[in-house]
């Protein structure tokens, strides 16, 4: 009890009066060595915490949790944010339109570490393989200019659409390769056709497959994960309906990775629909040597449980509370 009234003592002496170690010893006539051994005993003890708040910081020991757990070959953790709010929903594939502060924050925070991921990532990507929506356009929003140079971006999965929201699919391609002095290849096809003859006509054309060939020799993917409900961005843009969501939901969905309904396994609830879905696999998510799942958001949960979980990704960019609930299961 005594030392831990000194290691009290030692650390407010030295974190809250700025004083140097030297300077404490000879206050409290000890030992520069005692000085130290109780500024560390006072945070093995929790006496002392000591944490980084910036939003660009990052919770470097979750990141090994996660790597350790779940084999992944990098993790990047932020800090939760500290607003609160009422929890609600978000959705779609990587959008959201129900949110609170706190998981906007989440998302902002999210969104700005991908984008320094991305940036910092070595080899720079040649092929960078992206999807959409409003999590990818959110990254393409905090890259900078110049951050990288010649890289070329595809698109990995349909998003043409009458929609506004689906815009986005290309907007988001174009904005990452034009701030990386590349260009961009889109894929001109809807991301849900309603007929398997139509779609198997739309990948055979020469463009569409010549698209899709590219992206599968993509060296790095970009991509986020959507909940199942009627806020996604796959209803939004008249690909399904909220009815149709819900029967996925029945079939056992948790939400969507590049346009395709998975359970909390990882595995496609419904083939036929996936036969429908234009875009890369995921048998190749699976098999990618860099797989950046970006995601953030308590409603995300349970998709990113079943991403993670299912092997749909090798780096997980994310917020603490998304982490907490991996490292739960």
């Amino acid at each position: 009890m005594a030392d831990d009234v000194l290691a009290v003592r030692v650390a407010e002496l030295y974190y809250e009066d700025d004083k140097t170690q030297d300077e404490i010893g000879a206050l409290l006539k000890i030992t520069r060595w005692k000085v130290g051994r109780l500024l560390a005993q006072a945070r093995e003890r929790g006496i002392v915490r000591i944490e980084i708040v910036h939003p660009r910081a990052r919770r470097l020991g979750v990141e090994r949790q996660l790597r350790e757990r779940f084999g992944l070959a990098d993790a990047v953790v932020v800090p939760a944010p500290t607003s609160a709010g009422t929890d609600t929903g978000t959705g779609g594939t990587g959008t959201g339109t129900r949110t609170t502060d706190a998981d906007a924050d989440a998302h902002e925070r999210v969104a700005q570490a991908a984008a320094d991921f991305l940036a910092a990532l070595r080899p720079v990507p040649r092929l960078l393989g992206v999807s959409w929506g409003r999590t990818l356009s959110d990254v393409a929003d905090h890259l900078a200019d110049g951050w990288a140079s010649g890289v070329e971006v595809v698109q990995i999965n349909g998003g043409v659409s009458l929609n506004k929201r689906a815009s986005t699919a290309a907007s988001t391609a174009v904005e990452i390769a034009r701030k990386a002095g590349g260009q961009a290849t889109l894929l001109p096809s809807p991301a849900i056709l309603e007929r398997l003859e139509t779609k198997r006509a739309i990948e055979a054309d020469r463009t569409v497959a010549g698209v899709l060939e590219k992206a599968s020799a993509a060296s790095v993917y970009l991509y986020s994960a959507g909940v199942a409900d009627d806020t996604s961005a796959l209803v939004d843009s008249g690909y399904l309906t909220a009815a149709d969501v819900a029967e996925l939901v029945r079939k056992g969905a948790v939400g969507d990775v590049v346009g395709r309904y998975i359970d909390a396994n990882g595995n496609i609830v419904d083939p036929a629909l996936d036969q429908r879905t234009v875009g890369l696999g995921l048998d190749r998510l699976r098999s990618a040597t860099t797989g950046v799942l970006v995601i953030a958001g308590r409603a995300k949960h349970d998709i990113a449980r079943a991403v993670v979980g299912g092997g749909l990704c090798s780096v997980i960019v994310t917020d603490e509370h998304t982490a907490a609930a991996l490292l739960e299961e």
